[in-house]
């Protein structure tokens, strides 16, 4: 029976560490993030920040590699494309209508990041 219990209360405690941070943890370290290129922060700033830092959007948070990650394995393409036309709650262009794909590019490639890294 001590078996039993100890094996049990150590696969939860494994199972504690392999969880990432909480959502609101998340939240908190995603307004945190910014681009190091200026003209990038400044277009993030405007067109991006106000969906990507806020859990109550559905947006994947800046930085929640896990939550950007499904995105990603659609490819790059698929995902410019849904960047481009809208997808669900994401307007065209994410409200960057002047953005090309470059900066939509690193946008993504910003937002998708590890902070940790």
């Amino acid at each position: 029976m001590f078996r039993i219990v100890s094996l049990l209360f150590l696969s939860v405690l494994l199972s504690a560490c392999e969880q990432g941070p909480s959502p609101e943890e998340m939240m908190r370290i995603s307004q945190t993030l910014v681009p190091d290129d200026p003209q990038l922060n400044e277009i993030y700033q405007r067109s991006c920040k106000n969906c990507h830092t806020l859990t109550s959007t559905g947006a994947p948070l800046t930085g929640d590699i896990s939550a950007w990650q499904s995105r990603l394995d659609k490819g790059r393409d698929t995902l410019l494309e849904n960047v481009v036309n809208g997808f669900g709650g994401m307007p065209p262009f994410g409200l960057c209508m002047d953005c090309n794909a470059e900066q939509l590019n690193a946008l993504i490639d910003f937002m998708a990041q590890n902070p940790q890294q």
